[in-house]
């Protein structure tokens, strides 16, 4: 069941979700321009790791290795997670500027 609100009730409203998604946009981009660069790091770091420890077959090379890989898969996921999040958002923005108008 749907509420039907005065046009100049339903516009402040979207406005408001408007003004949030906005924010959230801004503070997700942030994120992601963070993670691409954590990201970077780390993917490199385990290409070193996994070089090393074929290089020395020791196995506290492959143990750093197995654990650079880790946190490289885990970081990958987010930017994943932040990515369609944020292409979540901009649609939302879409569909309310298109309500709005």
């Amino acid at each position: 069941m749907s509420v039907q609100l005065p046009a100049g009730i339903e516009q402040r409203l979207i406005r408001h979700r408007l003004a949030r998604c906005a924010a959230t946009l801004r503070e997700l981009g942030e994120d992601l321009r963070v993670t691409v660069e954590q990201v970077e790091v780390l993917r490199d770091a385990a290409a070193d790791d996994e070089l090393r420890a074929i290089v020395s077959e020791t196995p506290s090379a492959m143990a750093e290795h197995r654990e650079s890989q880790h946190h490289y898969v885990a970081i990958a996921k987010h930017l994943e997670h932040l990515q369609r999040s944020i292409t979540a958002l901009e649609a939302e923005r879409d569909e309310l500027l298109e309500r709005l108008t």
